[in-house]
């Protein structure tokens, strides 16, 4: 790797930062993470960065120690001292992006917060953002000014599924709004396993945290289906499309997730046996998640690989475009 590439793990994806650091054998650089008695902070790079392309990794979820606020004005603070000490070019990679989901109004004088956290990152300085399996990748692109790259999780989590083998497979969208999702993973599985795979969709309407929705569309009878989605929060979602599927014959039900967040109440309904596997990636550490029948049925995806590859062409400008399925 260029001697002009410089990268940075905050505090809290330390890990994920170091797994990242290894597969592009170039080491991490020093920073320093302040915290005052008054709940104030302050982060500075302590390797020059002077000129150089600098990469930021830092996944804004909240928990185990900050929340989501404290880690996203930690981000942008930092990014505002890497320009500040002359870095030629600043990329945050936050696997997990806060605010995502309100991409739009739908009450009268919503917050469009999506929008409302891009014009922080301009303003701090930032000149690209990365991020993984964004809640709705149309309205992430078109908030920022500055360069966005929404990964999809797709290359990570195939690897798992083609794990079950020559087994017919059936890909379904636990909503409407996850259609495209689900349909560039059915893409490009059938471009992986050289054979065709079926889809399904179930529907779900959402108003003041009251989920309803009882339609379900696809031919699921005897095969293992997979349902899709960016996130798993407290996994009512896909336990309504794992039922339903159950209920019109599915031999087995997997639950891929890029963000596993567990919220309380997710240990419970992902015990459910309507699933039998749930597939995440390690962008948010299941900290939240005890012991018991999900922690057994949960098998973890390392996403440092692609956030490596993603960052090492960035740095040499080449071509994301096979990395990229939205």
């Amino acid at each position: 790797m260029s001697s002009r590439l410089r990268l940075f793990a905050l505090k809290g994806t330390d890990s994920l930062g170091r797994d990242v650091s290894r597969l592009l054998a170039h080491p991490l650089s020093a920073h320093e993470e302040r915290d005052f008695e008054d709940g104030e902070h302050k982060a500075r790079p302590l390797d020059p960065v002077g000129g150089a392309d600098v990469y930021v990794i830092h996944s804004l979820h909240g928990g185990p120690d900050q929340s989501a606020n404290d880690k996203l004005c930690r981000l942008l603070f930092f990014i505002g001292a890497l320009k500040d000490a002359g870095a030629r070019r600043v990329t945050a990679v936050a696997p997990y992006l806060c605010y995502a989901r309100k991409d739009r109004r739908t009450k009268p004088n919503d917050p469009v917060t999506t929008r409302y956290v891009a014009a922080l990152f301009e303003a701090s300085g930032c000149d690209a953002v990365v991020t993984l399996e964004v809640h709705n990748e149309a309205a992430f692109e078109n908030a920022f000014r500055c360069r966005a790259v929404a990964l999809t999780a797709a290359p990570l989590l195939i690897g798992q599924i083609k794990a079950t083998g020559d087994e017919p497979l059936c890909v379904i969208s636990p909503d409407l709004g996850g259609g495209k999702r689900a349909d560039l993973l059915r893409e490009a599985l059938e471009k992986v396993m050289g054979r065709r795979i079926g889809k399904a969709f179930a529907e779900k309407h959402r108003s003041a945290g009251v989920v309803s929705g009882d339609l379900f569309v696809g031919e699921v009878g005897g095969a293992t289906c997979i349902i899709v989605d960016d996130l798993i929060s407290t996994g009512g979602t896909l336990v309504r499309a794992a039922r339903a599927a159950r209920a019109r014959g599915a031999r087995r039900v997997l639950a891929c997730v890029a963000h596993g967040l567990f919220m309380p109440g997710a240990e419970t309904a992902l015990a459910d046996p309507a699933i039998d596997r749930v597939i995440a990636t390690d962008s948010v550490p299941a900290f939240r998640l005890p012991a018991g029948p999900v922690r057994d049925k949960l098998d973890i995806v390392p996403a440092a690989p692609l956030l490596a590859e993603t960052i090492r062409r960035l740095h040499e400008d080449k071509a994301l475009t096979d990395l990229l399925v939205f």
